[in-house]
């Protein structure tokens, strides 16, 4: 068996080329900008400039800030706070942190409203299908059942404030489709408490907005053709909106193998613990909240079809789908987004 490999961090993305021209109506001292890397992707920052916020001593700041939260949340680094809850086979109550914990409580809610197709816990399954050694396994029936006998919320038990615990000393937790999201509203946090409201904040093309760009001009993001080894413009995405409001993208072309005339999808639904096989191929959330975000963005194209649009409308979560049909991109967007046309607006 011959697969193909191919990883895609950034759909949704402030073009490098796109961004200074969407400034260059304002004169260029009044917007800082700087750039990175962190969590396995690239990071952009682009704010108004306000007495006191010169770019070093920011970027000092949101650099620092990424540092501290890799040593938390990241699932790459055996020595984060969340992998060594992983490797520590007990179910004894173990001591991660407020942070890890706030983030299953979220993660946990998207997941009821996704019955259970969302799920942190998914990691043993990511590993058996062989996305973590990039190499594809179609594993047997047998194998697959002792893996979602590792998977499941039911078996993540929160202690309390700081500590947790497993009723399966096997289960391990993968924080990658909520930790980005949550990631972008820490830095946003860190530019607002140095006096900075209006900003865009954008990781690895996961992304919130606040405020104007000199002269009362929106801001502006790009949302990539769901297309496997393109950068082709679908959309240009206009924020109306001085309020925060993130914008967070998950795709089925992103990280995938293609075997036998078949793709599979990094996409895991974990109440089959296969890959997803719709014609979803993309999801974009729209939310105030950008850990929420993030983990909707991942259930809902999850679910994927009727049953994604049925749990968006039903949670209030403003999303645009975009699904496959042979060469052709059909777009829909859930009931709370069309009452968001005149806030975010989708042109092409």
């Amino acid at each position: 068996m011959t697969a193909n490999f191919n990883l895609r961090w950034l759909n949704v993305w402030v073009l490098s080329v796109i961004l200074p021209m969407l400034l260059a109506c304002a004169p260029a001292e009044d917007v800082e900008k700087f750039s990175g890397y962190a969590q396995g992707t690239t990071y952009h920052i682009s704010y108004v400039a306000v007495p006191g916020s010169a770019v070093p001593a920011v970027k000092k700041r949101v650099e620092d800030e990424l540092v501290r939260l890799d040593q938390q949340i990241s699932n790459y680094r055996s020595d984060s706070a969340i992998e060594r809850f992983n490797a520590n086979q007990t179910t004894e109550p173990q001591a991660v942190g407020e942070e890890i914990i706030a983030l299953i409580k979220q993660a946990r809610v998207v997941s009821e409203a996704s019955s259970g197709c969302y799920d942190l816990t998914i990691k043993p399954l990511f590993d058996l299908w062989g996305f973590k050694a990039d190499k594809l396994n179609i594993p047997d029936a047998q194998h697959l059942q002792t893996a979602l006998q590792q998977v499941g919320f039911k078996q993540l038990e929160i202690v309390d404030s700081s500590h947790i615990s497993k009723k399966n000393p096997q289960l391990r937790v993968d924080l990658g489709s909520i930790g980005q999201g949550y990631s972008v509203g820490r830095l946003a946090g860190l530019l607002e408490q140095q006096g900075i409201t209006s900003y865009l904040v954008e990781i690895g093309g996961e992304l919130q907005t606040r405020g104007e760009k000199p002269g009362g001009k929106a801001w502006k993001v790009a949302l990539e053709k769901p297309l496997p080894g393109e950068r082709t413009l679908q959309k240009i995405i206009t924020i109306n909106r001085t309020e925060p409001m993130s914008v967070m993208t998950s795709g089925t072309y992103r990280h995938y193998f293609d075997a036998n005339g078949k793709r599979y999808s990094h996409i895991l639904d974990a109440r089959t613990g296969s890959p997803v096989d719709h014609n979803t191929v993309s999801v974009t959330v729209f939310d105030a909240n950008p850990t929420l975000a993030d983990a909707w963005g991942t259930a809902l194209l999850c679910l994927g079809g009727s049953e994604a649009m049925a749990a968006a409308n039903q949670a209030g979560i403003a999303a645009l789908f975009i699904e496959q049909q042979g060469d052709a991109f059909i777009e829909q967007a859930s009931e709370p987004l069309q009452q968001l046309k005149d806030t975010v607006v989708i042109e092409k």
